[in-house]
C-alpha cells in the first residue's frame, strides 16, 4: 500500500505528539506563551508551516461509591401486576444503594492542530456509567464530543489577543458550562442544564480583548429524566415489560427533569438557538474573571426516542405515560435564559450560573457555585525522580432547584420533579503523581416532598483518576 505524503507527515507527528510527556507537553506550551510580542508573528508562521500537530491522551477511573438507601411513595395508579412482588404502590428508589466498587470511565482523547487556526477534537468514552441513562440500557461506548474549530476560542476569564472570530461545527459541550469541575460529581443546575453535549455549530467573536460575543444553532439536548447523583437510574427498561410483577435490578433514582444525551443526528428544522454576551478582564497579577449572560430557545418535539427505554423525551415524558397523566403544560417551548461568573487567582478559583428556565410553561430557577483552591506542596518524597503528593485542592459546591410546577393533582410517575431541592458536595482532590489523582467527596442532598416533610439521597464517592499521553 502506497502511503501519500501528507500521510506520512501525518503519522509522523503523530509518532512525536505520542512520545511526548505531561512536563515535555507543558513545556511546548510555555515556550509559546513566552515569546517576544516582536517575533510572535513570525513564530506563529514558522509553527503553521511545521503542518499538522496531533496530540492524545488517555484517562481512566476507578470508584468507591456507598449511596444511601431510600424508597418514597409514588400517588400513581399503577396495577398489582405492574409492581413488584410484595408491592402495594409504586416507589422512586435509589439506583444502587449501598458499597460498591466500580470502573466508570475510560476515556481516549485525539486533538490535532494546524497553528492556531484550525484544530480537530475528538473525545470517546468507554463504560461511562455515570453518563448511561437509563444505567443497565444505554450504549457503553460513546464519542462524548467530535468537533472541527476554526480561528481561536478564548478560555473563560483570558483576555482576548484582539478581534478574532472562530467557528466550530460538530458535537461539543454549551459555552456557559463549566468545564473545569474540581470534584467528580455534578451540582444540580449542571447536572440538569448542560451537562451534556449538544451537536451543530457556534460562532464566537472577540471583539476586542474584553468584549465578545457567542450564538449557537444545535439540535437541542431532549427533555428526560435522571437522578442527580453518581448513577442515572433504570426508568422504561425492558425489565418493566416482564408481567407479572416486574423486579429490576436497578431502581428508578429519585429524579430531576434534565438535558439528556444526543442519541443521533435529527434536526427536522426545529434547532436550539442560542446567543451570550460577555466581558473578561485580568489583573497585572495573573487574576482573571469573566461575567457572561446567555439565553437558549427552541420548540419541543412532540416525541424524542432514546436508548434503552421506551419512554420517549420531550413532550413525550412531559404528558405522561400514554399521554395521558400530563404536567400542566402550556406550549411546546423550551427556553431558558442564565447568567455566569468566573474568578481565577493563581490556585484559587470560582464559578457561578443562574439559570430561569420555562419548560412548556413550567418554570424552573436554578443556582450553583463552586469554590476550589489548589495548594502545592512542598517536596517531601519522590518516585523516579517526580514529586509525591504534589497537590492538594479542597472544594465545596451548592446548588439548588427550585420549580414551579402546579399541583393540579393528575398523578405523575415521578412526582420528585415538583421537589425543591438543595444539594452540598464537600470533597477534596490529592495529587498523587503528576498524571495520578484521588478525589475523596460527599453529596448532601435536601428536598422537600409533597406532604412538606424534609428527606435526603447522600452519597460518598471516592475516584482514582490516572492519565497518560497529553491532557
Amino acid at each position: 500500500m502506497t502511503i501519500s505524503r501528507p500521510l506520512r507527515r501525518l503519522l509522523g507527528l503523530a509518532t512525536v505528539g505520542c512520545l511526548s510527556s505531561w512536563g515535555g507537553g507543558a513545556v511546548w506550551a510555555q515556550d509559546v506563551i513566552d515569546l517576544d510580542p516582536e517575533t510572535e508573528p513570525l513564530a506563529s508562521v514558522a509553527e503553521e508551516s511545521r503542518g499538522w500537530q496531533l496530540d492524545w491522551g488517555f484517562e481512566g477511573l476507578a470508584s468507591f461509591r456507598h449511596s444511601q438507601e431510600n424508597a418514597f411513595p409514588v400517588n400513581f395508579p399503577f396495577s398489582p401486576e405492574q409492581l413488584p412482588v410484595g408491592q402495594s404502590v409504586g416507589l422512586l428508589t435509589t439506583v444502587d444503594p449501598g458499597s460498591h466498587f466500580e470502573i466508570p470511565l475510560l476515556t481516549l482523547r485525539l486533538t490535532a492542530t494546524l497553528g492556531h487556526s484550525i484544530e480537530a477534537h475528538a473525545k470517546i468514552d468507554f463504560i461511562d456509567l455515570h453518563e448511561r441513562n437509563p444505567t443497565s440500557g444505554d450504549k457503553d461506548i460513546d464519542v462524548d464530543e467530535l468537533w472541527l474549530r476554526f480561528g481561536q476560542e478564548t478560555a473563560p476569564a483570558r483576555l482576548a489577543d484582539g478581534y478574532g472570530a472562530y467557528l466550530k461545527i460538530g458535537k461539543f459541550g454549551h459555552f456557559e458550562r463549566q468545564d473545569d469541575r474540581h470534584l467528580e460529581s455534578y451540582g444540580l443546575v449542571s447536572t440538569a442544564f448542560n451537562r451534556l453535549e449538544d451537536t451543530g455549530l457556534e460562532v464566537g467573536f472577540d471583539l476586542g480583548r474584553h468584549l465578545y460575543f457567542k450564538v449557537s444553532a444545535t439540535q437541542g439536548n431532549p427533555v428526560f429524566f435522571r437522578d442527580p447523583n453518581a448513577l442515572a437510574g433504570d426508568n422504561g427498561t425492558d425489565d418493566f415489560l416482564r408481567f407479572p410483577n416486574p423486579d429490576p435490578a436497578l431502581g428508578s433514582g429519585i429524579l430531576i427533569f434534565y438535558d439528556a444525551e444526543v442519541e443521533d443526528l435529527d434536526v427536522d428544522g426545529k434547532l436550539e438557538l442560542g446567543a451570550g454576551l460577555g466581558w473578561r478582564w485580568e489583573t497585572s497579577s495573573g487574576a482573571g474573571g469573566d461575567v457572561q449572560v446567555w439565553a437558549y430557545r427552541r420548540d419541543l418535539a412532540d416525541t424524542v426516542d432514546l436508548k434503552g427505554t421506551f419512554y420517549g423525551g420531550d413532550l413525550d415524558l412531559l404528558l405522561g405515560p400514554a399521554n395521558a397523566f400530563p404536567l400542566p403544560i402550556t406550549n411546546d417551548r423550551k427556553e431558558e435564559v442564565g447568567g455566569n461568573f468566573w474568578y481565577y487567582d493563581g490556585g484559587f478559583s470560582l464559578f457561578a450560573q443562574y439559570v430561569d428556565q420555562d419548560l412548556a410553561g413550567l418554570g424552573r430557577l436554578g443556582y450553583e457555585g463552586e469554590v476550589a483552591w489548589r495548594f502545592d506542596l512542598p517536596v517531601r518524597w519522590a518516585v523516579a525522580g517526580r514529586q509525591l503528593f504534589p497537590s492538594i485542592a479542597p472544594a465545596f459546591r451548592y446548588s439548588k432547584l427550585d420549580p414551579d410546577i402546579p399541583d393540579d393533582k393528575t398523578p405523575y410517575p415521578a412526582p420528585s420533579v415538583r421537589w425543591d431541592w438543595q444539594k452540598y458536595d464537600v470533597g477534596v482532590r490529592v495529587g498523587i503523581l503528576s498524571e495520578i489523582d484521588l478525589t475523596l467527596e460527599y453529596a448532601f442532598n435536601r428536598f422537600v416532598l409533597g406532604s412538606g416533610k424534609t428527606a435526603s439521597n447522600d452519597e460518598l464517592l471516592t475516584t482514582l483518576r490516572w492519565r497518560f499521553g497529553s491532557r
